[in-house]
């Protein structure tokens, strides 16, 4: 007999096949189902359970009539508990923030609001709200049809971030805690934490690279700010040539021009651990971004905000520091302030002011690194957020201004002696 003869037709094997598909739906929803059944049940319900089983049985083999009264109460009063999931948690919840966007240490409060709408009471429930890593959790009395219950409450804000708050979980359970249904009602709420800024007058930083622009240092044969005439070069071109300039002294005059520059911010903010003494420090590097991105949106600059791994939506304000309420320190990995610098200059060559910001541990060698790596002909501004310095350091590395900041309110007093 051959190996062929004794291969399953593919009629057979495909019908297999098939039987095998049903089989692990059908198992699939029986265990979804059992799942759901059984997540009502706390830890605690399955060890008196198991207990009562126990008892009872080895009541039956000992014929100690004392283990079998004690599996019977056991498994009563888990009967008993077991009825007060039955009931109806229809409420119409709605979570209220009375402001979505606070800043660090300002009051966040909320309200919470359950209505009966049905035709039948409810009975007393437990309402469970998650805030952040924690939760709070409201005790609801019996509502009427038509009825309603609020319940305010108040938010941390010592932290920036964004807290989650929500979903809203309704909890029906028993008073030792054996079983427990939650449904959960309403979507969860944002509720960003901005850094502190600190607003502030001044001179500009940006410049201009388009019609509306600033004139710069740099001179160009083609642009919209004139400069002088010069001779004619090979080269240049003749759109250029001054006629009147040329008919008068004989010799052929081109316009020369200055480059304007287009406004383009880029602030690179380190978020690397390893570039911060402390976390207050890292705190205050983060404002102080913030505080100088305020201004430079307020002066229609186009910005760019960019650490280890991404770019921060910077379109406006409110996506300024909605982005940096969420950042976090990075992994080593993806390293510190002179990866950063070549990450900017890769991906923003034609930046015009370049705004560095880390910390105390960052080396006078490594922060050179970086200002080198930046777009030539950008200027360079680096802030160094050391909350232990009493007033504001300012030194020169390379072409670029470096200061040293202890606190927020440091920062536009150092601005104003780099732009002096």
């Amino acid at each position: 007999m051959t190996a062929e003869t004794l291969q399953a037709p593919p009629a057979q094997t495909d019908r297999d096949a098939g039987w095998q598909d049903i089989a692990a739906v059908i198992g699939a929803r029986i265990l979804a189902r059992l799942r759901k059944i059984a997540a009502p049940i706390r830890p605690l319900a399955w060890v008196l359970m198991a207990t009562a089983i126990g008892f009872w049985m080895l009541g039956q083999i000992a014929g100690w009539s004392e283990f079998t009264v004690a599996a019977v109460v056991i498994a009563i009063t888990v009967a008993l508990c077991a009825l007060f999931l039955i009931g109806r948690t229809a409420y119409d919840v709605s979570l209220d923030l009375a402001r979505t966007r606070v800043v660090v240490g300002e009051r966040a409060v909320g309200a919470l609001t359950l209505a009966n709408r049905g035709a039948r009471a409810i009975l007393p429930s437990r309402v469970v709200l998650p805030v952040g890593s924690g939760r709070g959790e409201f005790g609801i009395q019996r509502l009427a049809p038509g009825e309603e219950a609020e319940e305010l409450f108040a938010i941390p804000t010592q932290k920036r971030g964004v807290v989650k708050v929500g979903p809203v979980s309704v909890v029906r359970g028993d008073p030792l805690g054996l079983f427990e249904r939650a449904h959960r009602r309403d979507d969860p709420v944002d509720l960003y934490v901005h850094p502190r800024t600190v607003l502030f007058d001044g001179q500009s930083l940006g410049y201009l690279r388009d019609l509306e622009g600033l004139p710069a240092a740099d001179l160009s044969r083609d642009d919209v700010s004139f400069h002088a005439l010069n001779e004619y070069q090979p080269g240049d071109d003749l759109r250029h040539v001054h006629w009147r300039s040329t008919a008068r002294t004989g010799v052929m005059m081109v316009r020369q021009y200055e480059e304007t520059r287009r406004s383009h911010f880029v602030i690179g903010l380190s978020r690397s651990s390893g570039d911060y003494a402390t976390n207050d420090d890292f705190e205050l590097a983060i404002s102080a971004a913030g505080s100088i991105g305020l201004r430079a949106i307020r002066d229609s600059q186009r910005v760019d905000v960019r650490v280890q791994g991404r770019d921060l939506p910077a379109g406006t304000g409110k996506q300024l520091l909605d982005s940096l309420s969420a950042v976090e320190n990075s992994k080593p990995r993806e390293g510190g302030i002179a990866e950063l610098a070549g990450v900017v200059a890769a991906h923003m060559p034609l930046a015009s002011v370049v705004v560095l910001v880390c910390g105390s541990k960052v080396s006078t060698d490594s922060l050179r690194l970086a200002c080198a790596r930046l777009p030539f002909g950008a200027r360079v501004l680096a802030i160094i957020a050391d909350s232990s310095v009493s007033s504001p350091a300012l030194q020169r590395i390379g072409d670029a201004d470096v200061m040293t900041v202890g606190e927020l309110g440091q920062v536009p007093l150092a601005l104003r002696k780099v732009l002096a």
